[in-house]
């Protein structure tokens, strides 16, 4: 399966399976998928939390970057990264982190997302602009 065929939040869970480190090691999964959105969660768990006890900013850049590329997989071309500026405004009190990725403008060559996250107690944790290159 290639991005062209990315219809469905199943085809979406199928084709980002092989993201090792946003699924294995982390532990993000795909809730809702469709052309220019994703929304993705993460448990969180010890393996998340830094010394001082708070999330630790990589798990949850990790997470809002994984929304962002499902949500540019399902418009049926790949992107990757050029720029990813991520604001932290909360620390997270809850168990559980969801980031919502929105496509704000699709270029020939160049993207723009929004992703925010937040936890499960609607507690607003970091916004996350994603500019992206079109690879396929």
């Amino acid at each position: 399966m290639d991005a062209r065929e990315l219809k469905t939040v199943e085809d979406a869970r199928e084709y980002f399976a092989n993201d090792k480190f946003a699924k294995e090691a982390t532990g993000c999964e795909i809730e809702d998928a469709r052309a220019g959105y994703a929304k993705c969660t993460l448990v969180l768990d010890e393996r998340h939390y830094n010394a001082v006890g708070g999330v630790m900013g990589g798990a949850i850049y990790t997470l809002a970057d994984y929304a962002f590329a499902i949500a540019a997989g399902m418009t049926g071309h790949m992107n990757v990264s050029l720029t990813g500026q991520i604001s932290f405004l909360s620390a997270t009190r809850g168990k559980k982190l969801i980031a919502e990725a929105e496509m704000i403008k699709s270029g020939r060559s160049t993207t723009y997302y929004r992703v925010t996250v937040t936890d499960d107690l609607d507690r607003l944790i970091a916004e996350v602009n994603f500019n992206g290159f079109v690879v396929g």
